[in-house]
């Protein structure tokens, strides 16, 4: 435990909270306030800027993904195109296994054989229409062969650290290798709006036209006016019931994801995703804390080039609390080691700040260093190591 300056307990207690991508932990909250009766399968509620779980059942629970499995597709697509590996105007011939008479009654955006489609015609027909034609040649396409698209899929998979997802095609036709889970795919979901906004903006389209055949967006809360909802993507097919994960915000710039997976009824995605939504920004507070790259510490470092070190984070942090509660917020601060050594790079994790409310500790967040510090010379160290000794003494 280091001790508090009184400029840092000031600015934790009036500003509260945690960044999604320094979260150490992003638990399950419990507040006492009762969630809505939910008929689904398995559901979450995820605040997109915290990491926060507002509310869950059986989130960890494999199920069929269906067509939310486009989402992965999506997100490699997007990547290729961020990276410059394939380009919005690129060219792909429709060959046999992208062909949509390869896919009846399914949905497909009604690819022709041998006809030539742009990338981005196909990717909206991957994202609005939920093609299952698009995504095999989008797939073929960015990766030579859909098995090895795939196993770009299972790469990042890995990447997101998810742990009750496999793919094994790119559109989700049921397969008993291919399952996910309601919280890995709200991951999937925040991954694609926070490092992907351009492909993001896809999918709050309503509809699509291709080959003279206009068809609309599958996910209905897009035409809600009840909400802002500017995403994400729905799933049926007869063993995965029908799945809906969708994305809105509040006019206070809160983002909630909320996924439902095995839903009995068509509407039912939408009225059952709406109760989350609504109950989400009814009963909570998404508020930013530690500002990025602002240093909230400072600390002695031993057998180092510097003598102090500033501890903030890097990118900005995010608490979510019931509304109401953000007076009440505490927080203690731990380093890892009791002393810190050289030598440190920066963003390097030491330590964390735990925020609490009402008693329980609801957020972590990673405290890290600001700047590099390298070691320091012979003498200097030989005079910390000297300091360190007799403080072992105490």
């Amino acid at each position: 435990m280091f001790k508090q300056s009184a400029q840092f307990k000031k600015f934790a207690l009036i500003s509260g909270l945690i960044a999604a991508s320094v979260l150490a932990s992003a638990e399950d909250m419990q507040y006492g306030i009762a969630p809505p009766e939910v008929n689904a399968q398995s559901y979450i509620l995820m605040d997109y800027h915290s990491g926060a779980v507002l509310t869950a059942v059986n989130a960890d629970q494999r199920q069929y993904p269906a067509s939310l499995t486009k989402m992965m597709t999506s997100y490699v697509v997007g990547q290729a195109i961020k990276q410059g590996k394939i380009h919005n105007s690129d060219m792909v011939t429709i060959g046999e296994s992208a062909w949509g008479r390869n896919f009846p009654d399914s949905s497909k955006m009604f690819l022709n054989l041998n006809q030539q489609v742009s990338v981005e015609d196909l990717n909206k027909g991957v994202i609005i229409v939920s093609g299952n034609d698009a995504s095999v040649a989008l797939a073929e396409h960015v990766s030579g062969t859909a098995l090895n698209f795939v196993d770009t899929m299972n790469r990042y998979v890995q990447q997101f650290g998810l742990q009750n997802t496999h793919f094994t095609t790119p559109h989700g036709l049921d397969d008993p290798n291919q399952y996910s889970s309601a919280r890995d795919m709200a991951i999937i979901g925040a991954h694609i709006i926070r490092d992907l906004p351009d492909e993001y903006k896809i999918y709050a389209e309503k509809d699509f036209t291709f080959n003279k055949i206009k068809q609309p967006n599958r996910n209905g809360l897009l035409w809600d006016k009840t909400m802002n909802v500017d995403g994400m993507k729905t799933g049926h097919t007869s063993q995965a019931g029908y799945n809906l994960v969708a994305s809105a915000t509040n006019p206070g710039n809160m983002r909630l994801i909320s996924v439902v997976m095995g839903v009995p009824t068509y509407k039912g995605r939408e009225v059952e995703s709406k109760k989350l939504l609504q109950w989400g920004f009814s009963n909570f507070e998404t508020l930013k804390a530690l500002e990025a790259n602002k240093a909230v510490s400072e600390q002695t470092v031993y057998y180092g080039d510097e003598g102090r070190v500033k501890l903030g984070v890097l990118q900005d942090s995010f608490i979510t609390v019931p509304k109401g509660k953000q007076t009440q917020l505490k927080a203690r601060y731990e380093l890892n080691e009791k002393y810190l050594e050289a030598p440190l790079t920066k963003g390097q994790v030491v330590g964390k700040v735990i925020y609490q409310l009402d008693d329980k500790d609801v957020a972590t967040v990673n405290l890290q260093v600001m700047q590099d510090v390298k070691e320091g010379g012979v003498f200097g160290n030989v005079w910390d190591w000297l300091v360190l000794t007799v403080k072992s003494l105490f």
